[in-house]
């Protein structure tokens, strides 16, 4: 069995993109080092923020092989599968598996709506049996504002029932911290991952795992040194969540773009994929001023 076992603080890691639309490979494993090193506990690689869904499989698999090769420890780092596709998403987890991801993160199959619990099962059942699952550690991605599919606790519970540890735990992107607890409560010996470095406060206390965010890409010394302070650095959690406040009040992907950008000194980090844009410079005039005040903490030396 896969005994690694994620938990802390971990960014929903961008993804850059060179002009042409290519991933740009060496400047994402430069960016998992640095965040690895720099209050993060582990990693989320080619999930919402990471705009996973808009890259091919050719592209996430080319993507999962370059990290692979990297040197990066594998042990840290979850690797988003979802697809909407039954084939896609059965290929990009075995390969997840078999490359030797922590985790892989699979969203429900989110094309069809209205779809029954045991149509939700049966979709992770038929990607489990193409996968080595003494060898996989699942973490279910519960974001329905975007799929519009909920996974629920009674789902996680038969998953958890039948499969065991190979159900490892879930990424709560709802950001309502009730679901959260319910999901805790719920389903034994599974691990909970809010969506904001904000939760952090309340994560021992209710049995949280860490957070998987996407402004840790920004916030990551800031959450990590609070989540590694038993709970002592109130100041630098409220610094995190100052900057995750400022930036979740505008379209969270371009403002997590602009931001990594602002704070490497590279303007790569600006480019996305259609249909995601740009912040107006109205946007970024709102923003500006909570980074630098948070400067010294959050700039990449």
């Amino acid at each position: 069995m896969n005994k690694f076992k994620l938990s802390g603080v971990m960014p929903a890691v961008t993804t850059p993109f060179t002009r042409d639309g290519n991933v740009d490979h060496a400047l994402l494993i430069e960016r998992c080092a640095w965040l690895l090193s720099n209050g993060c506990d582990g990693i989320n690689l080619l999930g919402t923020t990471g705009e996973g869904t808009s890259l091919s499989v050719r592209q996430r698999l080319a993507v999962m092989q370059a990290i692979s090769a990297s040197g990066l420890p594998l042990s840290r780092l979850m690797i988003s599968t979802g697809a909407s596709a039954l084939e896609d998403a059965q290929v990009l987890t075995a390969q997840g598996v078999e490359l030797g991801f922590a985790g892989v993160l699979l969203l429900p199959p989110f094309y069809f709506k209205g779809i029954s619990e045991d149509g939700i099962v049966s979709f992770i059942e038929a990607v489990l049996n193409k996968v080595d699952v003494d060898q996989c550690r699942l973490y279910l991605y519960h974001m329905p504002a975007y799929t519009g599919v909920p996974y629920t606790p009674t789902i996680a519970l038969r998953l958890k029932e039948k499969y065991g540890d190979v159900i490892a735990g879930l990424k709560d992107s709802t950001g309502d911290l009730s679901v959260s607890s319910a999901f805790v409560a719920a389903v034994p010996d599974f691990d909970v991952f809010p969506s904001s470095e904000s939760s952090l406060g309340l994560a021992k206390e209710r049995g949280y795992a860490g957070c998987i965010s996407a402004t840790v890409n920004v916030t990551a010394p800031l959450a990590g040194k609070y989540w590694n302070s038993n709970n002592d650095a109130v100041a630098a959690l409220e610094a995190a969540a100052e900057i995750r406040l400022a930036l979740q009040s505008l379209p969270l992907l371009p403002a997590v773009k602009w931001a990594v950008a602002r704070t490497t000194s590279q303007s790569s980090w600006l480019h996305a994929l259609p249909p995601i844009g740009a912040l107006s410079a109205s946007e970024i005039a709102l923003i500006a001023p909570v980074l630098e005040k948070h400067w010294e903490s959050i700039k990449v030396v």
